[in-house]
């Protein structure tokens, strides 16, 4: 795969590689207009790349613009694009303002992006124009006649938005249909009890984020360890634990990326059931159902740390099983799910997502909730038979869908999803593919994307893909041949409000 990275790079001498910039300066074309354009690409792979073009308005506030170029070789075309409306006929591509970025005022800046296709090369457009004016950076002063119009700001970026479910959509406290898209982060939920620390040494400074950022990522899910937050095993543990978690979290959501707490592992040792790995009642693998011993008490601390922030969600469960452990018997399984107590083939009392949402609700947060399904959350069929009650009607459907796993076509997407999601919001809590490609994945996202739904790809964690699953090659965000350039591409082609 590093082989394949080099060719590439060879490959397109000529043309414009990954992160390099061009910014154009020549004279201005008229009078009381002028702009400057710098266009970057982003990531480039064989036969594909993306781009950002920042623009910046050098003459009089303009209420609407329209942004032109050229692209220099017949073999490049656009695909998709965000924060604009995108159009190409020929070799002219445009790309006109939305209502939210269509005001410029004097020096104002504003960035678009899309997604493109090359062959044989990738040269840089040589000239931008906007609303018909060349942007060469630099203007000539408004005639004395002109008339004045006052400067205007751009929407300028903040702390993630606070969410909560209306109908089968998530929105924003305005009212606005948002999709949480981004990536799992991986390391929370084993770090503390395999002698690692929190994060697996991974860094969760504002580096780290602004990495994210690159990818366009708005959410990120975080599993968590029942023990080490409750301060029963590892290191760090209890109050140590859990300010690493908030201080992350607050870094995260300040930086307008919406964060997903989520219950990975959990106590109780799981011994007569089907055969299976995880037989230490510590967390240190993942259970087949939450405990009622201490999982009650995780939500109670996580709900009493995050209530009032409603731009952190609660996934109750990360990947239930408990139809395996009562021999594949899907009525019992989903049984236990909600209701929990005594389940069959599992040795210790379970806490089911009733008892979870009761927990979260008692301290008063508000928190929006996710709640799982079976076979590992890729079955959906009985969740909303089996939907714990809710006194603020809060609750998404959390699905996770791998290339392995039964339900991995479109045709059982169509039957067994879609109907729910009709019903209420689904979040592709996890998702991924097990050979380090995108094909399977694109299939996914583009389906989910189809459907108005959300996705968060496992995982962020510069671990090799080898076997799949592995999105980046280091904390900086190089995405990983395949998979991570393939998702990095589809991120950011997509905006988190419908």
């Amino acid at each position: 795969m590093r082989s394949r990275r080099t060719l590439l790079a060879c490959g397109v001498a000529a043309a414009l590689g990954a992160g390099t910039v061009a910014t154009l300066t020549l004279p201005a074309a008229a009078a009381t207009t002028g702009c400057s354009v710098t266009y970057t690409v982003q990531s480039q792979w064989t036969g594909g790349f993306a781009a950002n073009v920042a623009v910046t308005n050098l003459g009089s506030a303009v209420t609407s613009w329209t942004l032109t170029f050229d692209f220099p070789s017949t073999g490049q075309r656009l695909n998709q694009g965000w924060s604009a409306s995108w159009a190409q006929s020929g070799a002219q591509v445009t790309a006109a303002s939305l209502s939210w970025n269509g005001s410029l005022g004097t020096g104002a800046s504003t960035s678009v992006g899309f997604t493109g296709a090359w062959s044989g090369s990738n040269p840089v457009p040589t000239s931008f124009s906007l609303n018909g004016t060349t942007c060469t950076g630099s203007v000539v002063p408004p005639t004395s006649n002109s008339p004045s119009v006052p400067p205007s700001t751009p929407p300028v970026g903040g702390s993630a938005p606070e969410l909560k479910v209306s109908g089968n959509k998530i929105v924003t406290a305005d009212g606005r249909a948002y999709r949480l898209l981004g990536v799992s982060r991986s390391s929370g939920e084993f770090a503390c009890v395999q002698g690692k620390g929190l994060w697996d040494s991974g860094p969760v400074d504002q580096a780290s984020v602004d990495a994210m950022k690159t990818w366009n990522i708005h959410a990120v899910r975080l599993p968590l360890n029942e023990e080490c937050w409750l301060g029963i095993n590892g290191s760090p543990s209890g109050a140590a634990y859990q300010q690493g978690v908030k201080d992350y979290v607050d870094l995260l959501v300040a930086n307008g990326i919406n964060v997903i707490l989520d219950l990975h592992w959990t106590w109780g040792a799981y011994t007569t059931g089907p055969d299976w790995h995880c037989t230490d009642e510590h967390a240190t693998c993942q259970k087949p159902v939450p405990d009622a011993k201490y999982a009650p008490q995780f939500w109670t601390g996580v709900a009493n740390t995050f209530k009032g922030n409603d731009a952190v969600v609660f996934d109750l469960f990360n990947e239930p099983y408990p139809e395996m452990a009562a021999g594949w018997n899907k009525t019992l399984g989903w049984q236990c799910l909600r209701d929990g107590g005594t389940c069959t083939g599992i040795d210790y009392e379970v806490a089911g997502m009733q008892d979870l949402v009761d927990a979260v609700r008692a301290t008063g947060a508000t928190n929006m909730l996710m709640v799982s399904g079976l076979e590992w959350t890729n079955d959906m069929r009985e969740w909303l038979a089996h939907k714990p009650a809710d006194p603020l009607n809060n609750i998404a459907a959390s699905w996770h869908a791998y290339s392995f796993n039964a339900c991995a076509t479109e045709s059982c997407w169509d039957t067994q999803i879609a109907p729910l999601a009709e019903q209420v919001p689904v979040v592709l809590g996890e998702f991924g593919q097990d050979d380090c490609n995108f094909d399977y994945m694109q299939r996914l996202v583009n389906w989910a994307d189809a459907h108005d739904m959300g996705y968060l790809a496992w995982t962020w964690n510069p671990w090799g893909c080898t076997t799949g699953a592995v999105l980046i090659e280091d904390w900086a965000g190089t995405p990983e041949p395949g998979v991570g350039e393939g998702f990095k591409a589809h991120l950011l082609t997509q905006s988190p409000y419908l």
